[in-house]
């Protein structure tokens, strides 16, 4: 039977940490190896670790790099044919490894297969599905993203592959660029895990820093030999995905002006590809018009709506 590796890097999470770990111990598939990698929090992170350390095949609580330097550290470790990462604050949905594992027994040709996410608030409360499909190389060179809670890969494949510490907020991004160039991903219609949405999340706290790293992803590929060729082939498509999503994440992150600079840049560089997200534009008007209230009220009744 296949084993999986599981990493959890973690700081200061103590919040939401228990209910990450659980969702990990708890799942029906027999053969998990867990790593826990905490990167010295001074809550008690350290405490709920050591309540599960005899389910952990490794644990450890030690000043680290960040997130990419725990999660190599864990990568070093891992025996499993599967490895996956789940970060303090997301969690496993009940089934999700063995429907992973089930994919990667039946399709050998499999490098990566990555399924649909919940998101959800800081109460755990769901607010929307997140519905991915099924992308090509050129697709992630084009930013269209992947809910990494619900991404499990080959160990086969990530060899020896690291995390770019360089990266500290598209970090699984780059990876799963790399990954792709060695191998396929397949989207299962399946939602596997949640990601939490919270104040002091990356995706709300540092928004507007996601955009920055979407250029610097393209300078580094624009230096692969093996990446750069098909990169040039889609050149417009993928400078102009870069702005648009630094408009959504600069929108995210209450800069709603340079959020609408952003969206007319991808709009001159490849006007399909900004069009595509019109709610971008309408948004940052809205709230540079002073309907901002009137925005949130439209989301909220959409959230009602998904609720009911």
């Amino acid at each position: 039977m296949t084993l999986v590796s599981v990493i959890t890097p973690s700081y200061n999470q103590a919040a939401y940490l228990e209910q990450t770990m659980l969702s990990v111990l708890s799942q029906d598939y027999p053969r998990i190896e867990y790593i826990v990698i905490d990167g010295g929090s001074t809550d008690n992170s350290v405490d709920i670790i050591k309540n599960y350390a005899n389910q952990l095949a490794y644990w450890v609580s030690e000043k680290d790099n960040g997130q990419a330097d725990a999660i190599n550290k864990g990568f070093a470790r891992v025996t499993g044919d599967v490895i996956a990462w789940l970060n303090s604050d997301d969690y496993y949905l009940p089934g999700a490894v063995s429907a992973a594992v089930k994919i990667f027994d039946e399709r050998p040709h499999v490098a990566l297969v990555y399924g649909n996410m919940l998101a959800v608030d800081e109460h755990g409360k769901t607010f929307n599905t997140l519905n991915y499909k099924q992308l090509t190389l050129e697709d992630l060179l084009c930013f269209q993203i992947i809910g990494q809670p619900a991404v499990f890969m080959r160990r086969s494949v990530l060899g020896n592959l690291k995390l770019d510490s360089k990266f500290h907020f598209l970090l699984d991004h780059d990876l799963w660029i790399q990954i792709a160039r060695r191998g396929n991903i397949l989207h299962i219609n399946q939602t596997w895990a949640a990601a939490r949405y919270h104040a002091a999340a990356k995706n709300r706290a540092k928004a507007a820093e996601f955009g920055r790293e979407a250029f610097r992803i393209l300078e580094k590929i624009k230096q692969d030999e093996n990446l750069a060729p098909i990169l040039a082939g889609i050149d417009r498509r993928a400078r102009a995905s870069a702005h648009r999503m630094d408009a959504r994440y600069l929108l995210d992150g209450g800069q709603s002006a340079a959020a609408l600079s952003a969206w007319m840049r991808a709009l001159t560089i490849h006007p399909p590809t900004a069009l595509a997200r019109m709610n971008l534009f309408v948004s940052a008007i809205l709230i540079l018009l002073g309907f901002g209230k009137l925005r949130e009220k439209i989301l909220k009744q959409r959230e009602a709506r998904y609720q009911r």
